[in-house]
C-alpha cells in the first residue's frame, strides 16, 4: 500500500533528516516509526501526505507516485492524527469530524450519518457528544474525536504522529487498546510514529528503527527486532530487557501447557484423592459435566466424605488461549498464584478448560522467546 523508494529529505542549511529511505508497507500493516529525536520519524510521516517535500525519491501509495499528484487533493485522501489532536475550537464535535466529507461536497444527511457511524466506532454516544465543543471533552475523548475526523472519508491510509503521547498512563493504555479495537474492524494502513519502544512493540505489526540522520538500523517484525537486533544500536535502542519485552508478543503455545490431574465436580472425595495421589499432585482442576472450568481441588482439602463440589474453590487466575505470555505472568501475579489456566477462546464464557501454566513453564516459554523461537 505505501512503499518509500529512496526517500531523502535534506534542509536548505544542509542538515540531512532522513537518508535514502527505502520502506515497504503492506495493506492493512501497522509500521510503527521509532528512534531517537532527530532520527527523522515526523519527517518522514509528513513526506507521505506531503507536508513536508521531499529532497528526493519516490513515494507510492497504492502504486501511485504520490510526489506527482496535487498535495491538497492527496491530503483529503490521508487520514491525519497529530499529539495535541489539532480539533478546531469554534466547531462542534460533529463538525470536526464532517470537516473532510464537508471539503469534498458531501451533502448534510450523508455527513451526519457518517459523523455518528464513527462515534460510535470510536465509543462516544452520538447523542451525548455530537454536539459538543473541544473544550468539554477530557483528553482522551478529544484523541478519540481526532482519530475519528481522520477516518471521515474512509481513506486506506492513516497518518499518525505520538498521537497518545501527551495523555496519561492510564487513558493511554485504553488509547492503545482501543486503537487495536479499532484496527481489527477497519483494518487501514497505519505509519505511526512514537518514541516509545513498548508502545510499538505492542501496536506494530513491523517497526522501523531509525538512527540520527533518518538511517534505516531495522525494519522487521517486533518480535524479530527483540530477538535479532540487526545492529548494537537497535540493541541499545529496545533495551537490555528485550527478552521480557518479547513475552509482550509472545502468544501461549498448546505445548506450554502443564496437565494436573482433572477431577468432575460431582466426584466423590474418595475420586479426587486418587487421581491427586496417583499423579503426585498437590492439586487438581474441577470441571463440571460439560467440561467447563469450575475451579480446583486442594489436597488438603480433599480428605473425608461427600462431593468435590463441597470442597472445591474457585478460580480467579485464567486467561484466554489467546493471551499473551505478559497476560498471563500479570494475572499469574496479581493473584498471588503458582499457576494460571488457560481456557479456549470460543469458550471463555463457559471456561474449557485447555491447560495450565506454571513458573517452570512459563520460564520454559521465556527462553524460547529470548532465542527467538515464539510465534
Amino acid at each position: 500500500m505505501i512503499r518509500l523508494a529512496g526517500v531523502t529529505k535534506q534542509f536548505p542549511n544542509g542538515q540531512v533528516a532522513v537518508h535514502a529511505l527505502d520502506l515497504d508497507v503492506g495493506e492493512g500493516e501497522v509500521c510503527m516509526l521509532v528512534g531517537p529525536s532527530g532520527c527523522g520519524k515526523t519527517t518522514t510521516l509528513k513526506m507521505i501526505n506531503r507536508l513536508v517535500e521531499p529532497s528526493g525519491g519516490r513515494i507510492y501509495i497504492g502504486g501511485e507516485d504520490v510526489t506527482q499528484v496535487d498535495p491538497v487533493q492527496l491530503r483529503r485522501r490521508i487520514g491525519y492524527v497529530i499529539q495535541q489532536v489539532g480539533l478546531f475550537p469554534h466547531q462542534t464535535v460533529g463538525e470536526n469530524i464532517g470537516t473532510v466529507p464537508r471539503l469534498i461536497g458531501w451533502d448534510k444527511e450523508r455527513i451526519r450519518a457518517r459523523v455518528d457511524e464513527l462515534l460510535d466506532l470510536v465509543g462516544l454516544a452520538p447523542g451525548q457528544f455530537r454536539n459538543r465543543y473541544p473544550h468539554q471533552l477530557s483528553g482522551g475523548q478529544r484523541q478519540r474525536v481526532g482519530v475519528a475526523r481522520a477516518l471521515g472519508v474512509d481513506p486506506p491510509v492513516l497518518l499518525m504522529d505520538e498521537p497518545f503521547g501527551a495523555i496519561d498512563p492510564i487513558n493511554r493504555d485504553r488509547l492503545q487498546r482501543e486503537f487495536q479495537r479499532l484496527q481489527g474492524e477497519v483494518r487501514k494502513t497505519v505509519v505511526f510514529v512514537t518514541h516509545d519502544i513498548d508502545e510499538a512493540i505492542k501496536l506494530g505489526d513491523r517497526i522501523a528503527v531509525l538512527r540520527e540522520g533518518g538511517y534505516l538500523e531495522q525494519y522487521a517484525t517486533p518480535a524479530e527486532v527483540l530477538a535479532k537486533p540487526a545492529t548494537e544500536f537497535v540493541a541499545d535502542f529496545v533495551g537490555a530487557d528485550r527478552g521480557l519485552k518479547r513475552l509482550v508478543v509472545t502468544g501461549i503455545d498448546p505445548g506450554d501447557l502443564e496437565k494436573p490431574p482433572v477431577v468432575a465436580l460431582d466426584a466423590p472425595l474418595a475420586d479426587a484423592r486418587l487421581a491427586l495421589d496417583a499423579d503426585g499432585a498437590r492439586w487438581a482442576i474441577v470441571l463440571d459435566a460439560a467440561g467447563h472450568l469450575h475451579g480446583y481441588l486442594d489436597r488438603a482439602r480433599a480428605d473425608g466424605d461427600g462431593a468435590v463440589a463441597e470442597r472445591a474453590r474457585r478460580l480467579e487466575a485464567w486467561v484466554p488461549a489467546s493471551a499473551s505470555l505478559k497476560d498471563a505472568f500479570s494475572v499469574m501475579l496479581l493473584n498471588d498464584a503458582g499457576w494460571v489456566a488457560v481456557l479456549d477462546d470460543d469458550a471463555v464464557a463457559d471456561g474449557r478448560f485447555l491447560g495450565v501454566l506454571t513458573p517452570d513453564s512459563l520460564h520454559t516459554a521465556l527462553r524460547r522467546s529470548v532465542e527467538g523461537r515464539g510465534r
